[in-house]
């Protein structure tokens, strides 16, 4: 579903990294999978990421890196299509370059 999901956003490509496969529009990183495969880390700003956590703590959680600005972790077992969604557009419109944001509609 993640997969999917982030490869239909406008622009992201997938790279396979040293931790495993990961998602980017234009230079930056928007998510990428987890080392424990069943955990995707997303990029959003930091209030969203505290309201998730709150709201949803068996789906959300912080990954505890505070050099890393993935700092959200996705429970994929948890989480349902729409809310991924919402997420990944979310980091794609903090990351996404304009011109290309300006091209795209969202969901």
């Amino acid at each position: 579903m993640s997969r999917r999901t982030a490869r239909s956003l406008p622009g992201v490509e997938e790279r396979i990294t040293a931790q495993g496969p990961a998602f980017r529009v234009g230079r930056k990183l928007l998510a990428r999978l987890d080392q424990d495969g069943v955990s995707l880390l997303v990029g959003v700003c930091a209030d969203e990421r505290e309201m998730l956590i709150e709201a949803e703590p068996r789906t959300f959680s912080d990954t505890g890196c505070r050099q890393s600005h993935l700092r959200l972790r996705v429970h994929l077992a948890y989480v349902d299509e729409r809310t991924l969604q919402r997420i990944l557009w979310q980091s794609w419109r903090e990351r996404a370059p304009k011109r290309l944001q300006q091209r795209s509609a969202g969901p």
